[in-house]
């Protein structure tokens, strides 16, 4: 049986958090702004007040380069990458 793409992608996060390796902080990013675009869309909150809080801001930064992608496709780009994760 075909898993339906969101079950890949439920799968694909549970896989994400038992890789043998911690991904590089760029690959983090990608995968959080993945994930958050297709879960929730298209970012609805301000951007970080605080402008010392670097981690919070790139991440804000990494979801918002993906704004007008299709959750679809963000899904699919997330399990895409976890997957050349785990090699």
């Amino acid at each position: 049986m075909v898993n339906t793409l969101k079950e890949q992608f439920e799968e694909a996060v549970i896989n994400s958090k038992s890789l043998s390796q911690k991904p590089s902080n760029e690959t983090l990013l990608k995968l959080y702004s993945y994930y958050k675009q297709a879960t929730e869309g298209d970012v609805s909150t301000e951007a970080p007040s605080n402008p010392f809080d670097f981690v919070a801001k790139a991440k804000y930064e990494a979801w918002v380069s993906l704004k007008g992608t299709a959750k679809e496709n963000a899904m699919n780009d997330y399990i895409y990458l976890v997957e050349k994760l785990q090699g």
